[in-house]
């Protein structure tokens, strides 16, 4: 008889897959390869599982303590972000996937269980029915069985969506038309201090857009220009979005972080080669700032320059030059500056809110040792029924920010070093588990 598998063997077993039989021939290597791919498939929804027990038990106790019902599920999306160690929209979009895959696709989830599916084909199957009825989605997993393990992952999404289109057009369409109501423009870093610049528009929209630009450059080419013809494109929008007379000329206001000798040397031959931090991106060459302060200066374009200064010991930023043209409010231009991306763990959304980490309401200070710099998700989470927040001084004299969950796990943040290359931070600090919101209050 099979008995079930307890949360201590477990991390055993986990250990053990370091132990790995590595004494074996190609042949084995490659059955090890699919078992231990079918192993993930089949963790996956065994976590799936899992999750929607912690929810169901969750809310229940919260509906016996006596809180609302539309209160019941708040910040249980990021209790499992925080175990699943990655930001709370991944933990929301786990959370969802649980639930569909768990109460409504059991074809799926035998395949997931089974691992015959990775999570992500079963991540398609779910978008792709997110239009559907209960009955529906049944009924496009009734008729997926036994199909997604000899499709691949374009052709499973491709089947999922055709047939969600078959079972309720209406809906379909609909929700197409929702989406317009969901356009955005995003920003992430790309290699070689570049970014990438999405924007997610009508599909009629962005073919007019592209349209645009792509006879822009077809012009600027018959005449004569030497850019090619993405460069051209490139450089129209940024003309073309900020109003500028060419993408050279857009006026910079630098948040960046950056040595003094890597600031005043020469910018390739100078000793210090410590890399600068650009609020909002992340690491970049010092030789790129020297650029940036320079270039732009000749062709008629305004740079402004915030000074940040860090601490010698930890390397955090600790204070902000006040004299800088926009958001005069200080305190949460070094909260930006210190904390760069939302303080909570594993996230790394962009900073929305500047937050007390010990509640004001409670007695917590407006300084900049008592605040955090919070995405709007994870402000509006901690808010939640049973969590807690506090801040205490660790031996360095920084400040570490303590959270702790209803279920009782505590998670601990200090803010990043001011520069990606610093490397002079104690490795070891106190362990989270160590501390509770009193003791760290």
């Amino acid at each position: 008889m099979t008995t079930a598998l307890r949360t201590a063997e477990l991390a055993e077993w986990i250990g053990r897959l370091a132990m790995l039989d590595a004494d074996v021939d190609d042949a084995e290597r490659i059955r090890q390869v699919e078992l231990l791919e079918a192993l993930k498939g089949a963790a996956a929804a065994a976590q799936a599982r899992v999750t929607v027990d912690l929810e169901t038990s969750l809310t229940a106790n919260l509906a016996a303590s006596g809180v609302p019902a539309k209160r019941r599920r708040d910040g249980i999306a990021a209790q499992i972000a925080l175990a699943r160690r990655e930001s709370p929209v991944h933990g929301a979009r786990h959370l969802g996937l649980a639930r569909v895959l768990t109460t409504e696709l059991p074809h799926t989830l035998a395949a997931l269980t089974e691992g015959r599916i990775s999570e992500w084909r079963a991540t398609l199957v779910v978008k792709a029915s997110i239009t559907l009825d209960e009955a529906g989605r049944r009924e496009l997993d009734q008729r997926l069985a036994g199909r997604l393990d000899t499709m691949s992952d374009r052709q499973a999404d491709a089947a999922a969506r055709a047939l969600a289109y078959e079972l309720d057009p209406r809906a379909y369409v609909d929700r197409a038309s929702h989406a317009a109501s969901e356009r955005r423009v995003t920003m992430r870093p790309a290699p070689d201090t570049m970014a990438y610049l999405t924007a997610l528009l009508p599909a009629k929209e962005a073919v007019a857009v592209f349209k645009a630009l792509h006879d822009a450059a077809a012009t600027a080419r018959a005449v004569g220009d030497e850019r090619s013809s993405d460069q051209v494109k490139a450089d129209t929008l940024v003309q073309r979005v900020t109003g500028q007379a060419s993408a050279a000329a857009v006026p910079l206001e630098i948040g960046v972080v950056i040595t003094d000798t890597s600031l005043i040397g020469a910018p390739d031959h100078g000793s210090d080669h410590t890399a600068a931090h650009l609020e909002g991106y992340g690491p970049i060459p010092a030789a790129d700032v020297h650029r940036w302060l320079n270039e732009p200066a000749n062709r008629g374009a305004a740079v402004w320059v915030r000074r940040l200064f860090t601490d010698p010991v930890t390397d955090v930023v600790t204070a902000i030059d006040p004299k800088r043209r926009r958001f005069p409010c200080a305190i949460r231009d070094l909260v930006v500056a210190r904390d760069q991306w939302c303080r909570t763990p594993w996230c790394g959304a962009p900073i929305r809110h500047t937050d007390h980490a010990k509640r004001w309401a409670g007695g917590g200070e407006t300084t900049p040792d008592n605040a955090q710099g919070l995405c709007e998700r994870c402000n509006h989470a901690k808010e939640a029924v049973g969590w807690a927040t506090a801040s205490y001084a660790d031996p360095l004299g920084q400040t570490v920010v303590v959270t702790r969950t209803p279920t009782g796990a505590i998670h601990r943040s200090v803010a990043p070093p001011a520069l990606p290359g610093w490397v002079g931070r104690p490795r070891e600090l106190p362990d989270p588990g160590e501390w509770t919101e009193e003791r760290a209050s």
